[in-house]
């Protein structure tokens, strides 16, 4: 049986912005059904990482493919129809409904001047409904909420229908129940449509319940990788936030607390 192929791959990838050293020689990949979070303390480039994964800014050196493509041989749109992105915070700039939003995620397979097909608008029905937006088909994304908003800005993303997903801070805004619904939508997805997703969170409980491998980066360049029950442990998040946790066990696995 042949060996799945990285849909993301990473070879002494150095990031930096400024004078910070985000990743120095970062060397992973990203394959077929694995959920990744992305973890560390604010400031240390979480988001500048996801933008140079994305293709949105050079990496100072080192390379990125995009399965077997190096992202930088890539147009625009060839990206956009291999890898999706969600940014961290949401600017509606002009008035357009709730379906003309999500709808923006088919752009990248339409030609000049070509109007979405009934199969983008079935597509877009269905993400609507599962991320309980149906109601809100029709309403002005500009007088929607904070967690609204984000919920449709999810939707768009999923609406690239991308086997490669790179999110930041998908749970921005989002309630418990929202937050919970999402995050077990994305995971289920990752391994029964064998879709790859890495988001960036800042709660390490969830991150450890829904993903199956983190990214940590612990500043000045310093990066762990590796599956979640291996990585994650009390010594390597307190090192990761330089601040004591407690470690406990719940009926939904373990959990940490501040100390």
């Amino acid at each position: 049986m042949n060996e799945p192929r990285p849909l993301l791959r990473c070879d002494r990838l150095r990031v930096e912005i400024g004078e910070l050293v985000v990743a120095r020689e970062l060397t992973f990949r990203m394959y077929p059904g694995q959920c990744w979070c992305l973890l560390g303390r604010n400031g240390v480039g979480k988001t500048t990482l996801l933008h140079t994964l994305a293709g949105l800014r050079p990496a100072g050196s080192g390379s990125i493919q995009l399965s077997d493509t190096a992202l930088d041989r890539l147009t625009r749109k060839q990206v956009a129809q291999r890898l999706a992105m969600l940014f961290q915070d949401q600017t509606d700039s002009f008035p357009a409904s709730v379906r003309e939003k999500v709808l923006q995620g088919r752009h990248p397979y339409l030609r000049a001047w070509q109007w979405e097909s009934a199969d983008d608008h079935e597509l877009v029905s269905r993400l609507l409904h599962k991320l309980e937006l149906e109601a809100l088909d029709s309403r002005n994304i500009q007088t929607l909420s904070g967690g609204e908003r984000q919920r449709v800005a999810v939707a768009t993303a999923l609406a690239q229908h991308c086997r490669l997903l790179l999110l930041d801070e998908p749970t921005n805004h989002l309630d418990l129940r929202h937050r919970f619904g999402l995050l077990s939508m994305l995971a289920d997805d990752c391994r029964e449509q064998r879709h790859t997703l890495m988001m960036s969170l800042h709660d390490i409980n969830l991150a450890a319940r829904f993903c199956s491998h983190a990214l940590l980066l612990l500043g000045n360049g310093e990066v762990l990788h590796g599956a979640v029950d291996e990585l994650l442990d009390s010594q390597v998040l307190e090192n990761l936030y330089q601040h004591p946790l407690v470690e406990v066990e719940t009926p939904s696995g373990r959990a940490w607390l501040p100390r």
